[in-house]
This record gives structure tokens, sequence and C-alpha cells, in this order.
């Protein structure tokens, strides 16, 4: 099942990030099915408290775009710009 979610992940993933706008801004995401939700969390470790949710892996991926976008204007709003971390951590997976 993890393995059939992470296919789902990176292949909507494609979908999302092929947009021909070299303006566009990459962010990594964390998602998470709760199960008392019946649904998807999803979280920017890069944007503390950009977080969102969605019934399906669809619907969160939509809405934690538009909340990272919401956090972006917010920052440019109060005159903060948003400077990209130098180096970001992946999540990996091992065999033992």
């Amino acid at each position: 099942m993890l393995e059939q979610l992470a296919d789902k992940i990176r292949y909507i993933n494609n979908q999302h990030t092929n947009i021909p706008n070299p303006s566009c801004m990459k962010f990594q995401v964390i998602f998470t099915y709760d199960s008392e939700y019946l649904g998807y969390v999803a979280e920017v470790p890069e944007l503390p408290g950009c977080v969102s949710q969605g019934k399906t892996l669809d619907e969160a991926i939509e809405n934690i775009k538009d909340a990272i976008k919401g956090y972006l204007h917010v920052l440019e709003k109060h005159g903060k710009p948003y400077v990209p971390k130098e180096s970001q951590s992946f999540v990996g997976e091992v065999l033992v």
C-alpha cells in the first residue's frame, strides 16, 4: 500500500510540476494519511505553519498549493521576502 501511495504521489507530482513557467517554485511537502479525518494532511516543513488537507491526495495537493501561495502572499504583504533555503532534506527508504 505504501508503494502504491508513493507511486501515486510521484505521478501526481509529475502532472503538477510539468508547468512551462520558469518562475514556478518547488517545495517539499509531507503527506500523511489521517485515519480520523479519513484523508491526507499536507505540510511544508520549509514554511512553518503551512498546512492543509484533503479527502483525496489530489485534493490535498491542490489545497497545499493554495496554502503555499497564501503563505507567500502574506510574507510579501508584510515586506518579508521569501528566501529559499540553500539545502533541503528529503525522506528516503532503506531496507533492513
